[in-house]
């Protein structure tokens, strides 16, 4: 299945700007604020996206630390490198990645490392 036909919950660390313009996007996107997550440990929003059939997005490598050291069960990650500050940069990494146009199968990671204008992509599926 392509990667954006999933639904999404974004970490704290994913800019609020960038969540709505996902969901502008007709994008399925909770935000870990808006499901009461918010300063939950690492473990606790994983269990929850995986319980809720949900992709995390985030900037923090401890996911995937999670789900590969710790075997903690996942639907999938998308680990976004680097993370910034500014939406914008998000939000011109995730279209990179939409235009690539990756299929999946849960449970699975990927890495989207950007550095300048290109997008380098790492799809790991468990």
């Amino acid at each position: 299945m392509n990667l954006f036909a999933y639904p999404f919950l974004a970490d704290e660390n994913i800019h609020p700007d960038v969540i709505a313009q996902m969901k502008s996007q007709g994008l399925d996107v909770w935000s870990v604020s808006e499901e009461g997550l918010m300063g939950q440990v690492d473990t606790a929003v994983l269990q929850f996206a995986h319980e809720s059939g949900r992709v995390v997005l985030t900037h923090d490598s401890d996911f995937g630390t999670l789900a590969i050291a710790r075997q903690q069960p996942i639907t999938g990650i998308v680990y976004l490198r680097p993370g910034h500050i500014q939406p914008e940069f998000t939000l011109a990494t995730l279209e990179a990645l939409r235009q690539q146009e990756i299929h999946v199968a849960p449970p699975f990671i990927i890495v989207a490392l950007r550095q300048q204008n290109e997008v380098r992509v790492r799809v790991r599926q468990m």
